[in-house]
């Protein structure tokens, strides 16, 4: 008996936009679509707004917890900024419009002493009020989010600067199937060891 092999793409579009509780929705429908292992998935990225660093961080974990056979490739339609970057970025192949640019803020609490701020014993007036932190927590995700920035631009560089896509091409970052194959190829060795954790 002959076995059919169904090539699947699935198609699933994140719009940018300024709304939260839209990114908890999205979240839910991505990890739905990608129970169904599709062979592609294929994130389409439009809208000038930015996600909320801690969605993004969600929605990096759902990626990352994707079958391994599942290629996910990002379109950037529109250009990036931010915790958008990162879910570009971590796409097994990545495109993006030609005259897109992308954009990162620099690290909010980069000039805080980190041992400090999470023992709370900094002298500086808190910029979270709340009786149990002296840092925003959205400040905190937006770092881990520039932690994981880092794994393929030099944050400390290029953040607070516009990145044209021809120094997006320099690193590598599109168009070099020798990167994009050794990229997936250690992020599919960091999902299995998670995955099996």
């Amino acid at each position: 008996m002959k076995t059919r092999q169904i090539n699947r793409v699935c198609e699933f579009r994140l719009k940018l936009t300024e709304y939260g509780s839209y990114f908890v929705k999205r979240a839910l429908k991505l990890e739905a679509a990608l129970k169904a292992k599709p062979k592609v998935l294929q994130l389409e990225m439009i809208g000038a707004d930015d996600i909320p660093a801690d969605m993004a961080l969600l929605i990096r974990s759902i990626l990352l917890n994707r079958a391994s056979q599942t290629e996910l490739v990002t379109n950037a339609r529109s250009s990036l900024r931010d915790s958008a970057v990162l879910l570009w970025l971590l796409g097994d192949r990545r495109i993006i419009r030609e005259d897109a640019r992308v954009f990162f803020k620099r690290n909010p609490i980069a000039d805080e002493d980190p041992v400090e701020v999470y023992a709370g014993l900094g002298d500086a007036a808190p910029k979270y009020k709340d009786s149990y932190s002296s840092i925003d927590p959205e400040d905190a995700d937006y770092a881990r989010v520039l932690e994981h920035i880092n794994e393929f631009l030099p944050v400390t560089e290029f953040a607070g600067r516009v990145i044209s896509v021809s120094v997006l091409r320099e690193f590598g970052l599109l168009g070099d199937q020798r990167v994009d194959t050794a990229l997936a190829a250690a992020f599919s060795k960091g999902r299995t060891a998670s995955v099996s954790t």
